[in-house]
């Protein structure tokens, strides 16, 4: 088993961390169909915009949404890419380790 690196650590614990909220957790299955303004998610989740506005911020910091601004509007979209890594940390870190399989110990 190989260590992550430090950065690759860190970007990690901070996607987790913006996975642990359920609006944030909501905000994501809604974009995963595609781009979405905000005022469409607001809508959708029937909350206040600033309150969406903080939850979109964390998974922009994240790395796991990215945001493009049409006039007033902001439009978000899943980062594929992010959420993919997210996917292979988990696959490396929690998937069944090879010498186990083997039937080795240690």
């Amino acid at each position: 088993m190989s260590k992550l690196p430090a950065a690759d650590l860190t970007g990690s614990v901070r996607a987790f961390h913006a996975l642990s909220d359920p609006t944030r957790l909501q905000l994501l299955a809604l974009l995963r169909s595609g781009e979405r303004c905000v005022c469409e998610l607001t809508e959708a989740l029937g909350a206040a915009q600033s309150r969406l506005s903080f939850h979109l911020g964390v998974l922009k910091d994240a790395g796991l949404v990215l945001d493009r601004r049409e006039g007033r509007w902001v439009h978000y979209r899943l980062n594929h890419s992010q959420v993919e890594r997210l996917a292979g940390v988990l696959t490396d870190c929690c998937g069944p380790a090879k010498s186990w399989l083997k039937g080795t110990c240690c």
